[in-house]
């Protein structure tokens, strides 16, 4: 039985996803023009999803707030209101970047969580400025504050969603590792420098011939579940055909993001009949 959260998200899915669809189309020339700024919004020299790490700046310094404002501290409250619209002005230059790789359900649930975080944006903003004009409009500045972290939070659980029901995000090989002990493969023929699609057992993994020496990763990209077997060979790395990904042929070291993990990396051997075996990288 689908759980009540899921269902009223979907219900929203008449707008949302049109407008994820409107919002990602401007957006996507925009982020991946530079795939350095891409990266860095996305996490890759973190080796940890950027977004995820800033929205917790937000939920911490409006949380902070509401209890100074209990306290009757007005200054230090107004200084951890700032600091936290502020942190959601760089968590939504972050989770643009993540909403540019996001397809199906997935993008229309984000369009969601956007757009609620940009309702209780705008509620914050208003509230710090009545809060500072004047004494006469700080009660209502306290009380759009108060209501702007009511759905802050209602935003951060819809984005808890994107995550933890859909797996955006997360590593697409966490839970499911490439076999421990030879396998035979079912493909015999590999051709000089073309990704070969095959199966060992019930793990898809793609090959590469280069010479004598032939090359096995994990076929499905780490980052949101591509085929690297349809995608490019391009200095010494294989490049996934859904987001650019880029994970190098000998050890599947991601060279490039957006994923933000490595891939799977398999030992290869010819058998005395002909064949192939395979197994998980014991070095890795």
């Amino acid at each position: 039985m689908t759980r009540l959260p899921s269902r009223l998200i979907d219900a929203q899915g008449r707008w949302a996803r049109p407008l994820g669809d409107w919002t990602a189309g401007w957006l996507t020339p925009l982020i991946d023009r530079s795939r350095s700024v891409k990266d860095f919004l996305v996490g890759t020299w973190l080796d940890h999803p950027l977004h995820a790490a800033i929205t917790d700046v937000p939920v911490g310094s409006l949380t902070l707030m509401v209890i100074l404002d209990l306290l009757g501290q007005d200054t230090a409250a107004d200084v951890a209101l700032g600091l936290g619209i502020l942190a959601m002005l760089a968590a939504a230059v972050t989770g643009a970047a993540d909403l540019v790789d996001a397809h199906g359900r997935s993008r229309m649930v984000m369009t969601v969580h956007a757009t609620v975080m940009v309702v209780a944006l705008l509620l914050l903003v208003v509230a710090a400025i009545l809060r500072v004009v004047g004494a006469d409009s700080r009660g209502l500045g306290v009380a759009l504050a108060w209501a702007g972290y009511l759905v802050l939070l209602a935003g951060a659980y819809v984005g808890g969603e994107v995550v933890f029901a859909l797996g955006h995000g997360v590593n697409r090989h966490a839970w499911r590792s490439p076999p421990s002990d030879w396998q035979r493969v079912d493909a015999d023929d590999i051709p000089e420098g073309q990704p070969v699609k095959a199966r060992a057992g019930a793990q898809a993994i793609v090959l590469v011939r280069d010479g004598e020496r032939v090359y096995g990763l994990v076929d499905r990209c780490a980052h949101a579940g591509g085929p690297l077997s349809e995608g490019a060979i391009v200095d010494g790395c294989i490049e996934c055909p859904w987001h650019g990904s880029a994970f190098e042929l000998a050890s599947g070291t991601r060279r490039r993001g957006p994923s933000l993990y490595d891939q799977p990396h398999l030992e290869v051997r010819r058998t005395g009949e002909g064949g192939y075996e395979v197994r998980a990288d014991s070095t890795s």
